[in-house]
């Protein structure tokens, strides 16, 4: 789904005399950057970015690469399935990542999905992919060396608060691409042990799946879609003096604009980037939950809102529950996604879709030698929803979800 709307008419947009090309004046760069052109995907701005010029910022990421307990592309672990596509709008915005013995802890896992929007929603969703887990790590290390002996939920409460704003600040001031009218939701969560601690922003989900006494695998919804019409969004945006207003031929969809400009129309109260409107209302302020594991829980599910656009908790969690091999769980939800756009929604663009699926308990039959990445032909189950309440393979056997 679209997060930015422009109804400004093309502004012409005249550089600063100075001494590099890449420089211009704010003014002109919101106009330039919030045409609707440049918010829809054109290649052709001026604005380049620039690329990493010193050896710590190669070396820096070329580390983060290499490190094996990370996973960022479609694949699958012992734990973990994940998998993305791309839509038809262009550039894949959404980005996500698996980091097993994160925080060099055996028992503790981050999982993340980050949704992109605007012109260099893309590099701004996987710059959050890489740096917020590893700055949530250092601060975390930060806390455990104070001496700190609070309940877990306190100290990562207080290590996601710091590592948000910090990530946050960083997007500000980069260098290499302009963060003014683009940016990226998130939702990061960490297991460890038994407990699940979830920061998020912006308006992917978080669900998690557990049998109940019939052995119906059902939804638990943990994190809460930050639109701008949510009571306490909208209070705050309107003190800001942001203006919350639906489009005529979206009356449903709530979206963010400046005080006295018909930009950017953002459809999210709370963002990574999108500087614009930080002086209006919209913060990265994460919310932060926490879940204690019980033995009904079976896995949790990461999705963008290419996922969530088109199909319910319910549907995602039949589709994990009921997918014969957990390697294929993330691929499935995705599958059935993009069935469920072309039907609901046959004029309009299929989005970006991510979703990471995070199993919490051990299964001997998972293919821990699975690959890195799938090719669509050995991919055997796709899935079709039908609205009976159960899902179909497509071998044609239907498993009452």
């Amino acid at each position: 789904m679209g997060a930015c709307f422009s109804c400004e008419s093309r502004r012409n947009m005249v550089a600063k005399k100075c001494e590099s090309p890449f420089e211009y004046s704010k003014v002109d760069v919101l106009h330039k950057i919030c045409d609707r052109k440049f918010l829809n995907g054109s290649s052709d701005s001026p604005v380049v970015a620039k690329k990493c010029s010193t050896p710590f910022e190669y070396s820096k990421e070329d580390k983060l690469h290499r490190n094996r307990n990370r996973r960022f592309l479609n694949g699958s672990s012992e734990i973990a399935s994940l998998f993305s596509l791309k839509g038809d709008k262009g550039v894949n915005q959404d980005a996500m990542i698996v980091w097993e013995n994160f925080g060099s802890r055996a028992d503790t896992t981050f999982c993340g999905v980050f949704d992109g929007h605007g012109r260099y929603g893309h590099l701004v969703a996987k710059r959050v992919r890489n740096f917020l887990p590893m700055k949530l790590s250092e601060h975390w290390e930060d806390s455990m060396k104070s001496g700190s002996n609070s309940e877990i939920f306190h100290s990562v409460k207080e290590t996601f608060l710091d590592a948000f704003k910090v990530m946050d600040e960083e997007l500000r001031i980069d260098p290499y691409f302009d963060c003014v009218c683009s940016g990226s939701t998130a939702v990061a969560l960490v297991k460890q042990g038994q407990d699940l601690i979830i920061g998020y922003i912006g308006d992917s989900r978080a669900v998690l799946g557990k049998r109940d006494a019939n052995d119906a695998c059902i939804p638990v919804q943990l994190t809460v879609d930050l639109k701008p019409d949510l009571p306490a969004e909208k209070k705050r945006i309107r003190k800001c003096k942001g203006r919350i207003l639906s489009l005529r031929d979206e009356p449903g969809v709530a979206r963010v604009w400046l005080p006295h400009v018909n930009t950017p129309g953002l459809t999210m109260a709370r963002v990574f980037g999108d500087f614009c409107l930080k002086d209006f209302g919209v913060i990265s302020v994460p919310e932060i939950t926490h879940r204690r594991i019980t033995d009904e829980d079976e896995f949790v599910v990461l999705a963008t809102d290419g996922v969530w656009a088109v199909l319910s908790n319910e549907d995602v969690v039949n589709i994990v529950g009921t997918c014969p091999t957990r390697s294929y769980a993330a691929r499935a939800v995705v599958d059935a996604a993009v069935i469920e756009w072309r039907d609901m929604h046959p004029t309009s663009k299929v989005d970006d879709c991510a979703v990471v699926c995070l199993f919490l308990k051990s299964d001997e039959s998972t293919n821990s030698t699975a690959p890195e990445t799938y090719e669509a032909t050995n991919y055997p189950y796709p899935y079709k929803l039908n609205r009976s309440g159960t899902t179909t393979t497509g071998s044609g056997a239907s498993e009452e979800g």
